[in-house]
């Protein structure tokens, strides 16, 4: 389409040209005439051009205005696309809103400065329902960006009881006032349950306290129940406005929505984690964690009951990230004669030599007839059926407590700034919608899509549709309930497949590879394959460090941190002949590699080795597992997250320590070699004042202007100061050169510290997120294998030469995909061993203005409002 246009306005300009030419012409040649005919004549000639000439100009000056129109409209260099066109022509006289596929695009003539988005505008934020961890890092965000905007943001405190008293419960909040919140768990301002709110006259109170304030936007974290109040208000604001006074009527016109969605139990349709989850995790595997220990010493039988009371995610992911025995939730009940299938399975268990069994019941969990299932049920099944010495443990809530992890204070940041956003702007035509997560993008969703959605799942439970209700629950959900499936309820198959899958570590250990180790053996043993553990990575396979690997081998290994295979760094090139005369030897048909940048450069030049080697003809594939994120082809890496956790609980002892001591600052120095992924994610979830990375270069002006910025922060009330480092962003300015810059600039209002966190980031019990991610990834590897070897089998063997038969495993957005490593050597800096475009890069902005730096922020790429009804194929 632009193309088309292009060529229009190039012709239409000839064509005016030629017409100008034309009407001089007609114009000599006019006078010529006058000499021979009568001035009446000639008048009359000259009339009858005139608006003809005036038509013309007028075209042109349009065909002008709207070429510099349409490169106002551009978005991120692509231009609006061939079903934008309506909107077109409408913005030639200001600015339009238009329906690009499932996407609203606001085209504006002017840029719009988002500091100055909020002036005049004020904005409240509420957390209401049962308190999540992260809810603070959401109110946080919330009331630093709505500040940047040049916005007034007001606490709610005590959610909907709150709003409806009114008074000092709605107060001003101040940029100090959120500080130091990001590692509390709960939420700072309060929240209640409000029996006022839910009639009609509460509401109107609640209406006219914030009309007397000029607030018209509001910002709700809570879960549906809280949602569906706020957008029930809302539709009744215009019969608020009639018990005020004109002209609070006319500043308050109508009233904005935007949710967060703040529950641990992940209960709401349309994002892939709600704020709180991660973290109920993290308690969660903490207890079973440590149960295991207690467990193994008496042989003994643990039914641990966790939240969840209409949804089983908790209890799902749990059992995926511990290697549970059984889980029972409400989604998917167990089939008719599952106590006897629990009981030959427990008793399978402890026959091949386990020492403990763990059983996960959440706590809404039912058969198919509806009836509840119990931990004291199961505890007296399993005691009475099998004389195992068993426990039940109900967690209760324990899981709501705790400091938040880091990905919770990272999503709701990010929610929170998106929210802000999606208020301010806003129309009165705009949806109520709800900020939510897909994949690694922030999106926004209608509210009474996902509530209705949400909805469905329950209706779908009631009437036995329990297919249909973990399809309902989303891609996450149903993925994990088929790797859950996968692992625990098939037995190992009969006839063998003579299939030989060799698995190996490769690169710096990290905590999430042994879960992938796992579930990969035992996934190639259900298929029939003979599993090889290759230890000590290449130089293993090169020496011949061969062996079977069985099922009972890596019962444990699931929450067992860095490398049970054992690592090294080499690279296949100088030992590639001693390779394929192993493969050829120990007859490896195909190759699981698990690691950093090693592993993907290992591959890459196995893949080069086939035009010499006929061995190295073997299906191949890539699996990310390293502390740096920095493995092209993935957003993320099995291991990161665990290292982004320790780094994050130790900024907060870091923080705690300044907040006694006062005026200090600390530069904290993180590992991820020139990827610069851990120390921004760090500086995110632990509130740095700034984080230097070698992606975004900086200088000696830059480091000025972070010490200026630190000497005033010392001028406030908060008198601390966090600085992150990667630790090769720059070889000059080392952790040494900053230190002492800092300390040098800072005397007399400031001094410094500095820690290096070396290897720890690499150590400690892999995460939920890693133990999951890994568990699937591994799952996911063999299943692709086995159809690749299907694909490859001529004449009586394995031959595989094509590019897609050697491939990267990685999360992209929101899917596993696999994308051969050739396609990717595009797309790699291999001098600084990191891809080159990361996602991450885009949240840099985020950390700055949250530290309250004046910088710009582009919000020419606004996030899509998408259908979740439409998209979920519901009538």
């Amino acid at each position: 389409m632009e193309a088309v246009w292009d060529r229009c306005v190039r012709v239409w300009q000839v064509c005016v040209s030629i017409w100008e030419v034309f009407v001089s012409a007609c114009e000599t040649s006019v006078c010529l005439l006058g000499l021979c005919v009568n001035s009446l004549e000639l008048g009359f000639r000259l009339v009858h051009w005139i608006p003809h000439i005036a038509l013309a100009v007028l075209i042109w000056r349009l065909t002008r205005r709207k070429i510099r129109y349409h490169a106002n409209a551009v978005h991120d260099g692509k231009h609006i696309s061939e079903n934008s066109t309506r909107g077109f022509f409408r913005g030639f006289y200001g600015s339009s809103v238009t329906q690009h596929g499932s996407q609203l695009i606001t085209m504006q003539a002017t840029p719009v400065n988002p500091t100055t988005m909020g002036v005049g505008k004020a904005i409240a934020v509420l957390t209401s329902g049962g308190d999540a961890q992260g809810m603070n890092a959401a109110v946080r965000a919330t009331v630093r960006v709505g500040i940047y905007t040049g916005a007034k943001v007001y606490f709610v405190h005590e959610g909907y009881q709150g709003l409806v008293d009114g008074g000092d419960h709605i107060c001003l909040a101040t940029w100090e006032s959120v500080s130091m919140m990001l590692q509390l768990g709960g939420t700072v301002i309060g929240s209640a349950r409000c029996k006022d709110f839910r009639t009609k006259e509460g509401r109107t109170k609640a209406a006219c306290n914030l009309v007397k304030l000029g607030i018209t936007n509001l910002c709700v974290i809570g879960g549906d129940g809280s949602l569906t109040g706020a957008n029930e208000f809302r539709s009744e604001w215009s019969d608020t406005l009639l018990k005020i006074t004109a002209e609070e009527a006319r500043r308050s016109s109508h009233l904005n929505i935007v949710g967060m969605v703040g529950s641990i139990d992940n209960d709401f349709c349309g994002t892939d984690m709600t704020i709180g989850t991660d973290s109920a995790l993290h308690r969660i595997i903490e207890v079973v964690d440590a149960i295991t220990t207690t467990a193994q010493s008496h042989q003994r039988a643990f039914i641990l009951e966790v939240m969840g009371r209409h949804c089983g995610y908790l209890a799902l992911v749990t059992a995926l990230a511990s290697g549970a025995d059984w889980v029972f939730i409400p989604e998917m009940p167990p089939d008719d004669g599952w106590e006897d299938h629990l009981c030959r399975r427990l008793a399978n268990q402890r026959s091949m030599g386990y020492r403990l069994n763990v059983i996960i019941v959440a706590e809404g969990a039912m058969d198919r007839f509806g009836k509840p299932i119990t931990c004291d049920m199961v505890k007296n099944l399993v005691t009475k059926k099998l004389g195992f010495d068993t426990r039940s443990t109900i967690l209760g809530h324990v899981q709501r407590g705790g400091t938040p992890s880091a990905f919770d204070r990272i999503l709701g940041s990010r929610m929170g700034v998106e929210a802000v956003m999606a208020l301010l702007e806003a129309t009165p035509d705009t949806p109520a919608c709800v900020v939510s997560l897909s994949g690694n993008q922030a999106i926004r969703l209608p509210l009474m899509e996902c509530v209705q959605v949400t909805k469905d799942v329950t209706k779908a439970m009631a009437e036995g549709k329990f297919e249909e209700a973990v399809k309902l629950r989303g891609k996450s959900f149903e993925n994990n309930w088929n790797t859950y499936k996968l692992l625990a309820h098939v037995s190992p198959a009969e006839v063998k497949s003579n299939i030989n899958i060799a698995i190996m570590n490769v690169g710096a250990p990290c905590a999430g590879m042994n879960a992938a180790v796992r579930s990969a053996v035992r996934i190639g043993i259900l298929q029939g394959h003979n599993m090889l553990a290759i230890h000590d990575g290449f130089e293993g396979l090169a020496h011949g460090n061969i062996e079977p690997i069985s099922w009972a081998a890596v019962g444990n290994w699931t929450g067992q941190g860095g490398s049970n295979l054992g690592t090294k760094r080499m690279l296949p090139a100088n030992i590639m002949e001693e390779i394929s005369l192993n493969i050829a030897k120990f007859n490896i048909h195909s190759l699981i590699i698990i690691g950093g940048f090693e592993a993907f450069v290992g591959g890459l030049e196995l893949v080069t080795g086939r035009e010499k080697y006929e061995e190295l003809c073997i299906p191949i594939v890539v699996i990310p597992a390293t502390v740096s994120n920095n493995v092209p082809g993935s957003d993320f890496s099995i291991g990161a997250d665990t290292a982004l956790n320790t780094i994050t609980s130790t900024c907060d002892r870091i923080k705690q320590s300044a907040a006694g001591t006062k005026r200090r600052v600390f530069i904290i120095e993180t590992m991820g070699g020139y990827c610069g992924y851990l120390a921004t994610m760090a500086g995110l979830a632990a509130g740095a004042d700034a984080a230097y990375i070698y992606e975004e270069p900086f200088g000696i002006h830059d480091l000025e202007v972070n010490v200026e910025h630190l000497v005033e922060k010392m001028k406030t009330t908060v008198k601390r100061g966090l600085i992150l480092r990667n630790e090769k962003c720059n070889s000059n300015y080392t952790t040494d050169f900053i230190f002492n810059l800092y300390t040098e600039e800072g005397k007399g209002v400031f001094d410094c510290r500095k820690n290096v966190l070396g290897h720890m980031q690499q150590g400690g019990t892999p995460s939920p997120f890693d133990r999951n991610f890994g568990t699937k990834m591994g799952a996911k590897s063999v299943l692709w294998l086995t159809d690749k070897l299907k694909e490859c089998y001529r004449h009586g063997r394995i031959f595989a030469n094509t590019p897609d038969s050697a491939c990267v495993l990685g999360m992209r957005k929101r899917a596993l995909v696999f994308q051969p490593l050739a396609e990717l050597k595009n797309n790699t800096d291999f001098e600084h061993r990191i891809p080159k475009t990361q996602w991450w890069l885009k949240l840099r902005p985020i950390l700055k203005i949250l530290a309250k730096y004046k910088i710009s922020l582009d919000i020419s790429e606004k996030a899509a409002m998408e259908s979740v009804i439409k998209k979920r194929g519901i009538v």
